[in-house]
């Protein structure tokens, strides 16, 4: 539900690294012509060429929650591109088709209440979740409410309806071939992620597992110094 943004006070603690913070399809200011840029091979794509138009040829890549499972696909499909990867609070994907279905039908009647009911009223209940319990309770939770307010809940309902979890492709068979430096981020209250990627990391051999204590699902944002700490040792390991 939010946008680059989240991560300007992470970049400003990496002032030795140039970083490009990208706002996904239906959030922030990228702009979607068509309802195909939704889709994770098409996304992949695009970031694919805006690399090749920047003339970069090797970089690191991070990615949060949705943005991880991106980043995880770009690390399969194209790991020519990748120093190493950094997944925080991310998965695979579903591993079933019958679980994708379920998601699917989930994830329309979140995409339905985003365009009928008041967007602030639907933020609030999103971040009822217990998975961002530590998330609310933060000093700039409001701060960080009040920058999500600004992105348009029409577009992020098309987000949910062609990019949500259950149109995802599962990448779970994928992991034990990747040869490209991982670095797994979780918290510790994140349970559900927790298993996950307790299990990512008995899978992929490249993999490293990190756990931040007393912090749920986002980590850049409740421990951003940590993070950034995690971040820097990750990338000067890797060159």
């Amino acid at each position: 539900m939010g946008d680059c943004r989240d991560f300007e006070e992470v970049i400003a603690r990496l002032p030795e690294f140039c970083c490009l913070a990208i706002d996904l399809p239906g959030h922030g200011r990228t702009e979607v012509r068509q309802d195909s840029d939704y889709q994770m091979e098409n996304i992949a794509v695009g970031l694919i060429e805006l690399l090749t138009e920047l003339e970069i040829e090797q970089c690191f890549l991070v990615g949060y929650s949705m943005g991880g499972r991106i980043a995880l696909y770009l690390t399969v499909n194209f790991p020519q591109f990748w120093l190493g990867t950094i997944l925080e609070s991310a998965s695979p994907g579903l591993a079933t088709q019958l679980e994708r279905d379920r998601r699917i039908i989930d994830d329309l009647q979140l995409s339905q209440q985003l365009v009928t009911v008041d967007f602030a009223v639907f933020l609030t209940n999103w971040y009822a979740n217990p998975l961002f319990k530590s998330f609310r309770v933060h000093p700039n939770y409001q701060q960080a409410i009040a920058r999500r307010l600004q992105n348009n809940p029409l577009q992020l309902a098309k987000s949910l309806q062609h990019l949500g979890l259950g149109k995802q492709p599962s990448l779970w068979s994928d992991l034990a071939e990747i040869k490209t430096p991982l670095l797994l981020v979780v918290g510790s209250l994140d349970q559900k992620f927790l298993a996950i990627n307790q299990t990512m990391f008995c899978i992929a051999s490249q993999a490293c597992l990190n756990i931040v204590e007393d912090t749920g699902h986002n980590i850049h944002f409740e421990q951003t110094i940590k993070f950034c700490q995690l971040l820097q040792d990750f990338l000067r390991e890797c060159l």
